[in-house]
């Protein structure tokens, strides 16, 4: 066990920081900064992964399912971070995104010592959350081998549901539960074993672009402005009197207060509203029709062809 642990990539010795607690603090930073970039690079390896990945997450979520982190310590904080960021940013049901951390939010905060050793933990924490075959359940797990994400999609393949690993560690125990596994190998940490540092930001860029991806796959956003937002305090009604001012190339913030109050502070109402000139209630229509894609529900309110994006 000790052996299979040390050769992973993740706990072995990073040799060009093997004198970091001589080095002055310019020194430390630095270096830490330069392992850090070497992340996106190996993001950029594993594309063709996240890109089958946000695919299968699509089609689930299309079909009704929804997308579930399942991790542990970092791992299960950062899928637990993404989930929670995306009802306020493309205004999605909270049971749409979530996520699970073993042993609870108390870990969220509090380290639960072995808690991530069980996989019978994880089978009752997706229980409690109704899992379905419709679902898709995205596992993370630095080391890939972490028994509480393994029984999570051990589980998920049990009933039907989609499975996805992201690792940072090559030919991972996941591998063998996943439908897909995005295995992103970022090499040893600046502090051995140290997985909140370069596995952790690769994780949460994987997420990142996994969720955001999706999102805008699902028409939570008009060009790159996130026009789904909540409007729920002062901030975000100016944030979308901004994005409405933009869209519309209408710089009077009268108007453009006046439309978003015609539609409850809906932002993809009030714009294709803008442009054209529909009633609400036409508006409401066309956007149901097209899925909740702005370009789309103006093209069939204006009886053009809608010019579908690419896939």
């Amino acid at each position: 066990m000790v052996n299979e642990v040390m050769g992973m990539i993740t706990e072995q010795i990073n040799r060009n920081t093997v004198d970091i607690d001589n080095m002055s603090i310019t020194e430390i930073v630095t270096c830490i900064n330069n392992e850090d970039k070497t992340v996106a690079y190996a993001v950029e390896k594993v594309i063709p992964q996240i890109v089958n990945a946000v695919e299968l997450t699509v089609l689930a979520l299309k079909r009704g399912g929804r997308m579930i982190f399942v991790g542990a310590g970092t791992s299960g904080r950062l899928g637990v971070l993404d989930a929670s960021e995306c009802p306020p940013t493309f205004n999605t049901d909270p049971e749409l995104v979530k996520g699970i951390i073993a042993g609870g939010d108390i870990a969220l905060r509090k380290a639960v010592e072995g808690i991530e050793d069980n996989e019978e933990d994880a089978i009752k924490d997706l229980k409690k959350e109704d899992l379905n075959h419709n679902d898709v359940v995205i596992g993370i797990a630095a080391s890939g081998r972490t028994p509480y994400v393994i029984g999570a999609l051990k589980y998920a393949k049990e009933i039907g549901a989609k499975a996805i690993g992201i690792s940072c560690n090559p030919q991972s125990k996941m591998r063998k539960y996943s439908d897909v596994m995005i295995e992103v190998i970022v090499g040893p940490e600046v502090i051995s074993g140290s997985t909140r540092l370069k596995s952790g930001t690769a994780q949460k860029m994987i997420l990142n672009i996994l969720s955001t991806t999706t999102m805008i796959k699902l028409g939570k956003t008009y060009k790159n402005l996130m026009i789904d937002l909540q409007t729920s305090n002062y901030k975000l009604k100016q944030r979308a009197i901004r994005i409405l001012k933009e869209v519309t190339q209408n710089n009077d913030e009268d108007e453009a207060i006046s439309i978003l109050e015609k539609t409850d502070w809906n932002v993809k109402e009030a714009i294709v509203l803008w442009e054209t000139g529909c009633s609400i209630a036409e508006v409401r229509k066309y956007l149901k029709d097209s899925e909740g894609f702005v370009n789309k529900a103006i093209e069939l309110a204006l009886g053009r062809e809608w010019n579908k994006p690419k896939k």
